[in-house]
């Protein structure tokens, strides 16, 4: 900073914010660009910390760098490694493994992720599999303990209170009826 000048290091820092990109659009997604590429990528459905950080690494993109403030052709590489993710990684860590009617193995994002969960789903309803009876009765799916868990129906102690307000009705009920 110089003498003459004392505001010049708040003008630098503005023009470093007017070049940055507020929303930075991935599919259906506005993804937030005042965020590190990690974490603006852990905001899109189907995408974790983990998948991020292998995406900004085939990207070939710093994962702590500021989204927005990257050029347009590095967003367009993190984009390509988005939708190419089942590509670049094992099988296991996609999200839709073998479709049922292509056998394909995929990994979907944003809303294509909750459709495709939903007509599995309605599949499994439909041809009433063990999974889908479970899901249309509303209980647990994958094996979880439901003895002492999971319960849905009010309370299940006794309750002490409702009791001795019975009581009392009872034996004001008594004690009218004997007048």
């Amino acid at each position: 900073m110089s003498a003459e000048d004392p505001n010049a290091g708040e003008d630098a820092d503005a023009e470093e914010e007017e070049d940055i990109r507020y929303f930075v659009r991935i599919g259906q997604t506005d993804l937030d660009g005042t965020k590190s590429v990690e974490r603006a990528l852990t905001e899109l459905n189907g995408i974790g910390h983990r998948a991020a950080r292998i995406i900004a690494q085939k990207a070939d993109v710093d994962r702590r760098a500021v989204f927005g403030k990257l050029d347009d052709d590095v967003i367009e590489r993190v984009v390509e490694r988005v939708e190419n993710f089942a590509d670049d990684v094992p099988e296991w860590m996609a999200n839709h493994q073998k479709d049922y009617f292509t056998g394909e193995t995929t990994h979907e994002t944003g809303n294509d992720l909750q459709l495709t969960r939903r007509q599995d789903i309605n599949r499994m309803k439909m041809i009433d599999s063990y999974r889908g009876v479970r899901h249309k009765r509303g209980q647990k799916v994958r094996g979880q303990r439901t003895k002492s868990t999971g319960r849905t129906e009010g309370t299940i102690g006794v309750n002490v209170e409702a009791i001795k307000e019975e009581q009392a009705e009872e034996a004001a009920a008594e004690e009218g009826g004997e007048e």
